[in-house]
């Protein structure tokens, strides 16, 4: 009998939008999977890492999880449950709810388990699974985000991130009943990944910014991943893919195929890949829809935009990126923009300014702090003292460690 697999990852729970909150959009991402769910009833519900957007989330984010929670188990009682933390998440908020979780038969793994010493305890990670009728019938590796303290020693020429994860994955398979599947939910970044420069961290783990996608072994059935907000497979490995992000987490995804994904194992085999759409509870407009606008056309192309239903609700309002090239100052843009908007049922969420001259085809250059992450403010400043050379990959590495401390010290 197969083995079903649901793979969600990257709800990021708690997340703004250029100031506007997405709680609405998270409760209509998770009534819909509720719902599929119900409808389809798998095995295993995995959620593959940052469950929500921040180390300290909003107390309206941890409701929304928790609830979800409740309402799966009460819903579908055979489906396991399997939820690993992301480099978003504080593992030590997500381990503190285990006993709870534990006790609706919901698996929580923050960060990876260690043993009685202090060390990363492999075989504590692995989860056996059942299927509908009660038969062992696969093992999962648990393996959340890695830190820098759950990895081991570095050999040469060996990722020490990939050293772990395959101890784990050994580890499972010393478990693994006969005729079972090898799964595992991994959070992490799979070399050849495609990224979303305008929201995912840069993830640096063992001196290396991508895992060597050879970690996962051929006789894998399933590898349920998070971190990448782009659905996909990892290279031509179809049974190791990304899920995705549920909704679009910066402006630059909103062309992205949000989803989750079905899967059916039996043994060593993956049998079946089902794409599930995830509806777009609010849509995206950029104006112009491709390039940059003179302020002129922009101000016409607005006036074009539909107008606004007082029936709609304002948390269902599209998010509106309006994308101008100045060949002069116009101190007076945000003020016709916002003219031209009037009664229009986008709501403005980001101005993208373009300057025509030298370098006019480069991406446009973040001006609000809101808008920068730790990685661009470090890059100011080692330009600003003047550096020739870019930061070199000990430098970048080190700069990862203390940005992931740091966020974890305000959790």
């Amino acid at each position: 009998m197969a083995f079903t697999i649901l793979h969600t990852a990257d709800w990021h729970l708690g997340h703004v939008l250029h100031d506007r909150t997405r709680e609405e959009e998270h409760a209509a991402f998770l009534a819909f999977l509720l719902d599929l769910l119900d409808r389809e009833r798998p095995d295993l519900l995995v959620v593959a890492g940052d469950v929500f957007d921040g180390a300290n989330p909003p107390a309206s984010a941890q409701r929304l999880l928790y609830g979800f929670l409740v309402e799966a188990r009460a819903r579908v009682t055979a489906a396991q449950i399997v939820v690993i933390g992301g480099n978003h998440d504080s593992s030590a908020r997500l381990d503190a709810a285990t006993p709870l979780a534990g006790a609706l038969g919901v698996r929580l793994a923050g960060a990876l388990p260690r043993g009685p010493e202090g060390r990363p305890d492999p075989e504590a990670a692995v989860v056996p699974l059942v299927d509908r009728n009660g038969r062992e019938a696969a093992v999962l590796a648990a393996i959340p985000f890695l830190r820098p303290a759950d990895l081991p020693p570095p050999e040469e020429g060996e990722s020490p991130a990939a050293r772990r994860i395959g101890t784990v994955l050994d580890a499972a398979r010393a478990r693994l009943p006969a005729g079972g599947s090898l799964l595992a939910a991994a959070h992490l970044h799979a070399a050849g990944g495609s990224v979303s420069e305008g929201s995912e961290r840069r993830l640096v783990v063992g001196n290396l910014e991508a895992v060597p996608a050879a970690v996962f072994p051929p006789d894998l059935a399933y590898a349920a991943l998070g971190h990448l907000h782009l659905a996909q497979p990892v290279g031509a490995r179809e049974n190791v893919r990304y899920a995705g992000s549920p909704l679009p987490l910066a402006l630059d995804e909103r062309a992205y195929p949000h989803q989750v994904v079905l899967a059916e194992v039996e043994g060593a085999a993956c049998l079946r890949i089902r794409a599930v759409p995830v509806p777009r509870a609010v849509e995206v407009v950029r104006v112009p829809g491709a390039g940059h606008a003179g302020p002129e056309e922009v101000v016409g192309l607005l006036a074009d935009l539909p107008a606004l239903d007082p029936g709609l609700p304002a948390w269902k309002r599209p998010y509106l990126e309006v994308a101008v090239r100045l060949e002069r100052p116009a101190p007076d843009l945000c003020a016709r923009i916002e003219a031209a908007l009037r009664g229009r049922s986008p709501r403005l969420a980001r101005i993208a300014l373009a300057r025509a001259g030298p370098g006019a085809g480069r991406r446009p250059v973040a001006t609000g702090l809101c808008e920068l992450t730790p990685w661009d403010v470090f890059l100011r400043r080692w330009q600003a003292e003047g550096y020739a050379e870019p930061p070199s990959a000990d430098v970048r590495t080190c700069f990862a460690v203390l940005e992931t401390e740091a966020r974890e010290a305000a959790s």
